[in-house]
């Protein structure tokens, strides 16, 4: 038998609203006209009674959360409220529904330079953020690089050379056709700009300080972060993603020993390696315009730099090829272990590693730069 479906405002102090009958789907029409008509506006200090209320669905507790607006249903789910305990959480479950799917006020217009602030802000921490978990896990890695030293047990030399002929090997050709290039392009400004001053034969001397000094190990050191630090990041990335990471964790085999010592390890002998190609290719480069423009034979170009190029600055470059190759690895395998676990993650880490590490390579040549003039070598 179907009950009509009301409710009735007693204007007592406080008022008193009660609410009767069926409030089902079936008086869903009947309800809504007499909500539309006959709202109820006295506020929190409306008590409700249920004690006439037969029958109780959904579409009932729709139209009473219509009714009385979702603070005020909330409060009739607690123990204070004499609706029947079986309907309260339905009648909760339908408010906070609603609550969430009510249109969020737009926040107030902020002025351009509270929002700039905010950003810088935001970015800041960040970037407080991501170095202290940078240190965080180098010496992570520093430390377990130590314990594993006196345990051959654990050096994975298998695991070394394969990464030794990926990121060393693999990248012989594109290291020397790009320095032998740039090395070519120095050559030629040289000789274009000194030109002018009488200086031509000089063009030596810029070529041998610029790619002893500086050009072969940044532009090999930009290049393994283009291209290794991306590898490392998308490996373990994609390991993280398909929990292969959790799977060595539960074999009792340590991530940080399997997987990122070998890398370490295969870049810092590496980079050394690729950084001395970098400058015989740059020079050899430098020369062949030399040869080609300024009729300087292979022969005068040794002379000239064996007579004015010390071997201190050849030193200098290859010092700062370890030190790069350090961050290069800790970055790009740092990045790999923050996947989330979707393909969207592993792009986004991806680009971080790449741009992490172009930037930390820079800084540190700069400060590496400074340093060396300072003390005068």
């Amino acid at each position: 038998m179907n009950n009509a479906a009301t409710f009735r405002l007693e204007p007592s102090s406080p008022p008193v609203l009660h609410v009767e009958g069926d409030w089902t789907l079936r008086n869903y029409r009947a309800l809504s006209r007499q909500i539309a008509q006959q709202r109820p506006t006295a506020g929190d200090e409306l008590v409700l009674t249920f004690s006439a209320l037969t029958a109780f669905d959904t579409v009932g507790a729709k139209l009473l959360v219509d009714l009385l607006g979702v603070p005020a249903a909330l409060r009739q789910t607690g123990e204070s409220s004499d609706l029947p305990h079986a309907w309260r959480g339905l009648l909760a479950a339908v408010a906070e529904a609603k609550a969430i799917a009510m249109p969020k006020a737009a926040p107030p217009p902020q002025a351009w330079i509270t929002d700039m602030l905010e950003r810088a802000g935001v970015a800041t921490l960040n970037l407080r953020a991501c170095s202290r978990g940078l240190l965080g896990f180098a010496g992570l890695c520093l430390q377990t690089l130590a314990a594993s030293f006196w345990r051959p047990s654990r050096w994975r030399f298998t695991g070394v050379v394969a990464q030794v002929e990926q990121t060393g090997l693999d990248a012989v050709p594109i290291v020397s056709l790009l320095t032998f290039m740039v090395g070519a392009v120095v050559a030629f400004l040289g000789a274009t700009v000194l030109a002018d001053f009488g200086a031509s034969l000089y063009t030596v001397d810029l070529v041998a300080f610029s790619f002893l000094r500086e050009f072969a190990v940044l532009l090999t050191a930009i290049l393994m972060a283009g291209r290794t630090a991306s590898s490392f990041t998308a490996q373990i990335g994609s390991m993280k993603a398909n929990e292969e990471i959790d799977a060595i964790r539960a074999l009792g085999l340590d991530p940080i020993n399997l997987l990122v010592l070998p890398r370490i390890i295969a870049l810092l002998i590496s980079m050394p390696i690729l950084t001395f190609i970098a400058m015989m290719s740059g020079l050899f480069g430098g020369a062949m315009v030399c040869a080609l423009s300024l009729d300087i034979s292979p022969t005068m170009f040794l002379s000239l730099l064996q007579q004015d190029v010390g071997i201190r600055h050849f030193v200098l470059g290859m010092v700062k090829a370890p030190l790069f190759a350090f961050v290069i690895a800790i970055i790009g395998c740092n990045e790999g272990f923050k996947v989330s676990g979707s393909a969207q993650s592993v792009g986004q880490h991806t680009t971080s590693s790449v741009v992490q590490s172009i930037f930390v390579v820079i800084l540190l040549d700069a400060l590496a730069a400074l340093f060396f003039m300072e003390m005068g070598w």
